[in-house]
């Protein structure tokens, strides 16, 4: 009977909590509790919410704005926008 540790390297089935696609797209519409509809490069659209990061310090977006954007490989309908271009 093999007993694995929480920080043994070779139990990586699971991915990590950093582990997201990012990609770039464009503001089309804001809605309301900081969330927006984006229109991805590869055609798709998603909603994203702001990051903590980009609400603490009160960058605002309006439509037409380039964002990049982190999805969730489980959820590739919804986002985080982590940065403005």
């Amino acid at each position: 009977m093999t007993k694995y540790n929480k920080g043994d390297a070779d139990n990586q089935s699971a991915p990590n909590s950093k582990d997201f696609i990012e990609m770039t797209g464009e503001v089309m519409e804001a809605m309301p509790a900081a969330t927006f509809k984006l229109a991805m490069e590869s055609g798709h659209e998603i909603l994203a919410h702001l990051s903590g990061k980009m609400r603490l310090n009160k960058i605002k977006l309006i439509p037409g704005d380039k964002v990049k954007v982190q999805i969730s490989p489980y959820d590739l309908t919804k986002g985080r926008i982590t940065y403005r271009f």
